[in-house]
């Protein structure tokens, strides 16, 4: 037992091992190619693109020049390893899975990275530029804007989790009713209190401002419904186990 146990930290401790080194691996890449300038540059884009020509952004920190764009890179390296970090970790679990269990736990990796990865897009194509442009058109003319590189990065970093946790909505869904926690008539009739947590939420991880709430909130209840949508093609546990589950020959394989 012990044995067992120790094993399994040892496998843990490679899969992250792995993980870390994939991505020291592409941020070594994007620091060669293209560089950590550009990389910021790329992320600041939506922000530069609003501001008055000839505006440039600031650096308040003696270091924020360099950290700054470094921790951009190691951010955006992280996206490009994420395929790769999560199927170490569903590799982790899958020893201990069923044959059917496992049928679903690798769909689920890839279409979760994907959802995160499609709301990180929504936010930066959308989000950002609307925002962005909405701010700088409505501010005073007294005001000349200079916008912090640290601050920004902040921002980002909170926009980039909320908008890619946000669009795992329909999967959290999906698993729910597959597992027979909740059925699709349950979620139907809790769509009023949600759609009211989504505009709470969207007050508070997104800016004080009715355009940036509403471009969350929006999403959220369109992607609730898609889950409603879905779910009702999604057999409950009970169902699953007479289509799925492992016969006791099966069961007994799996445990050797």
């Amino acid at each position: 037992m012990q044995d067992s146990f120790i094993s399994h930290l040892i496998e843990l401790r490679d899969r992250l091992l792995r993980s870390l080194l994939a991505i020291a691996l592409a941020t070594v890449v994007l620091t060669i190619w293209p560089g950590i300038g550009a990389v910021y540059d790329l992320l600041a884009q939506p922000m530069i693109q609003s501001l008055p020509e000839g505006t440039r952004m600031i650096a308040t920190g003696v270091i924020s020049p360099i950290l700054v764009p470094l921790k951009v890179t190691v951010l955006a390296a992280f996206m490009l390893a994420l395929p790769y970090v999560l199927y170490q970790m569903w590799a982790f679990v899958a020893p201990g899975l069923y044959a059917h269990e496992k049928r679903i736990a690798l769909p689920l990796v890839i279409s979760s990275s994907l959802l995160f990865l499609l709301g990180v897009a929504y936010c930066y194509f959308v989000v950002f530029r609307t925002i962005f442009q909405a701010i700088h058109k409505f501010a005073p003319q007294a005001i000349s804007p200079a916008p912090d590189i640290e601050a920004y990065l902040n921002f980002v970093i909170t926009m980039f989790l909320a908008f890619g946790i946000t669009f795992e909505i329909p999967l959290v869904q999906l698993v729910l009713v597959r597992a027979g926690v909740v059925t699709v008539d349950r979620l139907r009739s809790i769509r009023s209190y949600v759609i009211v947590g989504a505009f709470v939420v969207a007050a508070v991880v997104t800016p004080p401002d009715v355009l940036s709430q509403l471009l969350l909130a929006i999403p959220m209840c369109v992607l609730y419904e898609a889950g409603l949508l879905l779910a009702r093609f999604v057999p409950g546990r009970a169902d699953a186990l007479q289509l799925g589950a492992p016969s006791e020959a099966e069961v007994e394989r799996e445990s050797k």
